[in-house]
């Protein structure tokens, strides 16, 4: 890092360097020392050595030989030292321990009856990890640099119990298995997960997105080699769909292989979110259709005991029940519209992604609406995502105006109408628009204000609009994706 200011070094990381209380070079020999202080030593030295590398890239001799003969001593490979060498390439010589680094910060159930000295392996293995993914240095970075580094945060995202790419904010997908899960506290050597997940994410997102400004883009993607090594990201979609433009031949169609790897991926985990949505409400205002397939055998039985006879031991059915099948499907019809600013990227493309899913299923009328200072109609592209963000113009302004003259005349039914307005709220005119986003609200259309449509939830919206959108009963949805799924499926069931 070029300013040391910058590094988002973990909480536990300063929690523990500010607890050292011990001599962090160990005891002296003149003294007897019990063996849980000996293992906190060296823990200690360990971490030590893993901030002063984050903030300083010249090697401190003493830190360095010490960390050496503590992971000697555990048996562990010296690889786990050296800044060079990559997750997977330490696991690819030592396969034993790929299961340790799963899950590898998640809090112990009884922190209590821990093993200090299997702390102390810990503590050798998460310095590799964190130095590895926060120490990225200066200067440019090849195509085989950011595919390495994607490689190690994903190990550090299942280190820390979530799926790689989720805490990137690049796919939606679980926020993890650990995101409920609470730390050990000060000196527990692991930390709060409930409080650092919400929080890491949006840096290793920052970290990943300025490897990619770092990178000879237009180059890498010329050669067919060297393109195929990345791996596709939301800060790596992000910087292709700001130089489309400026790409041509080999290097735009690696450009469009990624951009439609990356929307292929995405849509498959918004599909599984969205299978799992209700498919209507049973219409019981329609009688049951009377065909065998429907008969409701343990109502039928139920309903007739009474007409049980003892002594023929049979039963006497004079009654048959159905079940109703037939479920409400009112058409319905979605309007997303999508500030497409420099800060809403993320949204742009989820929310692309998002509205073809939805405009494939049966009874949707989906339409979408792009906007800067002005707005496109990307309706007709809309079951195609890639090639709606093939249309975007990412940047600009900000004018909602333009969006609503389009999105207001295709309001035919409010009552069957959701309308789902994602932006940040930044506006050039803010009364004009909060009026006519109020008056599509009294005219009984369901208006939903989202403030960010990204997988960590990072973003901010104007404080103005957030209280007029409260005061009118429609409050601004911030946070992660899955959050407008839910309010989308509540409102189409």
């Amino acid at each position: 890092m070029s300013e040391p200011s910058t590094v988002p070094v973990p909480k536990a990381a300063l929690d523990l360097a500010a607890s050292a209380s011990v001599d962090l070079a160990g005891a002296s020999a003149a003294e007897p020392v019990t063996e849980p202080v000996a293992d906190e030593n060296r823990r200690q030295v360990l971490y030590w050595r893993l901030l002063a590398r984050l903030f300083d890239p010249q090697e401190q001799a003493s830190l360095e030989s010490a960390s050496l003969a503590v992971v000697e001593d555990l048996g562990l490979p010296p690889a786990l030292l050296d800044p060079q060498a990559s997750a997977d390439a330490i696991v690819q010589r030592h396969p034993e321990l790929a299961a340790e680094f799963e899950d590898l910060m998640v809090p112990e159930p009884d922190p209590d009856g821990r093993d200090r000295a299997a702390e102390v392996r810990r503590a050798a293995m998460v310095g590799k990890l964190l130095l590895n993914v926060l120490g990225t240095g200066s200067g440019t970075v090849s195509a085989e640099q950011l595919s390495r580094w994607q490689s190690d945060a994903g190990w550090l995202e299942r280190a820390i119990g979530c799926e790689p790419g989720d805490l990137r904010g690049g796919r939606p997908g679980s926020a993890g298995r650990a995101a409920g899960r609470t730390g050990t506290g000060v000196g527990g050597g692991t930390p709060d997960l409930g409080t650092l997940i919400p929080a890491i994410g949006p840096e290793l997102a920052a970290i990943e997105a300025d490897l990619v400004k770092r990178m000879k883009l237009r180059e890498v993607l010329a050669d067919s080699r060297l393109a195929a090594q990345l791996t596709p990201s939301m800060s790596l979609i992000e910087e292709l769909l700001r130089d489309k433009n400026n790409l041509s031949g080999v290097a735009l169609a690696n450009a469009k292989d990624l951009i439609r790897r990356f929307v292929d991926e995405v849509a498959e985990v918004l599909r599984t979110q969205l299978a799992k949505a209700s498919v209507g409400t049973l219409d019981r205002s329609i009688p049951p259709k009377r065909v065998f397939r429907n008969l409701d055998i343990d109502r039928t039985i139920w309903k007739n005991l009474t007409n049980w006879d003892p002594e023929e031991e049979r039963l006497y059915v004079d009654r048959l029940f159905y079940r109703h099948t037939v479920r409400k499907t009112t058409p319905s019809r979605l309007i997303v519209v999508v500030d497409q600013s420099g800060s809403m990227v993320d949204s742009m493309v989820n929310c692309t992604i998002l509205a073809s899913i939805f405009a494939g299923l049966p009874k949707v009328d989906v339409h979408l609406i792009a906007y800067d200072t002005q707005a496109i109609d990307l309706t007709p592209w809309v079951h195609d995502p890639f090639e709606t963000l093939l249309r975007t113009q990412l940047g600009g302004g900000t004018d909602g105006t333009v969006a609503m003259a389009l999105a207001r005349p295709k309001i035919a039914e409010p009552r069957n109408t959701v309308v789902v307005w994602i932006s940040d709220f930044y506006e050039w005119h803010t009364e004009r628009l909060f009026a006519d986003m109020a008056a599509v609200h009294r005219s009984g259309a369901k208006f939903i204000p989202v403030g960010s449509v990204t997988s960590s939830g990072r973003g901010s919206v104007n404080p103005w609009f957030r209280e007029r959108f409260k005061d009118l009963g429609t409050p601004v949805i911030s946070g992660h994706i899955r959050k407008l799924v839910h309010e989308l499926k509540t409102f189409l069931a």
